[in-house]
């Protein structure tokens, strides 16, 4: 009798797990559909505007639509001929994220590592000013936040939540390192100068931005003109999702 009790305990577990792992019809893990594409998922960890982990974020993976992920995979083995990789920042996010976000920004406070990611405004301006939207595409796992590395650079530097980094406008050397090429600003920086088209880049830093445009491009991937970072696949679209980023099996 214990046996059977004992064994019963074990499959509802087993159960249990394999229901907090799976994924809704049609969305996938990115790793599991290409490997090679490099992961900095920001949200999971300390290493974004709000200085920690947000709601819903149980794991440092990219979940996507399966077809953003076979377009994805499409232009990964293209930039592979360019000794070059795809970097990506955030993918599918839970609508409980958005609405942290939308809390954090009316906390009423704002700390200098916060003022990194805005220096020329308050965050409570992001929204309003279109840089942080209360629903985002991401919640329908047709957007994405991403940047190249150059896999022939050295890309070893590490972000130091101890360091005192300049602002997310300031030179490559100075701010926040992301182990990619050099796009004129850091990530999630909102600013003028992170709009695609902005005028205060360098050429090399041009080329950068419009190479990252025309392979999106290729495989119907949208850009929002003012995140450099920020592509959606309009055809993948549909209604938005809260559920959990659950542990990769």
């Amino acid at each position: 009798m214990m046996k059977a009790i004992v064994i019963t305990l074990a499959l509802l577990v087993s159960a249990s797990q394999t229901a907090a792992q799976s994924l809704p019809a049609g969305f996938a893990y990115l790793r599991d559909i290409d490997p090679s594409i490099i992961q900095d998922i920001r949200y999971a960890g300390a290493n974004n505007f709000m200085g920690r982990p947000l709601a819903g974020y149980g794991t440092a993976e990219c979940v996507v639509k399966r077809e953003v992920g076979l377009a994805l995979k499409t232009i990964q083995q293209e930039l592979a001929r360019q000794r070059l990789s795809l970097k990506m920042f955030d993918c599918y996010r839970p609508a409980r994220a958005s609405h942290d976000m939308v809390l954090w920004a009316q906390n009423g406070r704002e700390t200098a590592a916060e003022r990194r990611y805005n220096p020329a405004f308050r965050k409570q301006e992001l929204f309003r000013l279109g840089h942080i939207a209360e629903h985002s595409q991401h919640s329908t796992g047709a957007a994405l936040d991403l940047t190249l590395v150059d896999l022939a650079a050295d890309n070893s530097a590490r972000f130091d939540p101890a360091k005192a980094y300049a602002d997310c406008t300031a030179p490559v050397e100075a701010r926040s390192p992301e182990g990619s090429v050099d796009m004129g600003t850091g990530y999630d920086c909102s600013d003028a100068k992170a709009h695609t088209a902005a005028s205060q880049i360098t050429p090399a830093q041009r080329k950068w931005r419009n190479l990252l445009v025309a392979s999106m491009s290729k495989q119907g991937f949208v850009n929002y003109s003012k995140e450099w970072w920020h592509f959606s696949l309009p055809r993948a679209g549909g209604q938005a999702y809260d559920f959990p980023i659950p542990r990769r099996n």
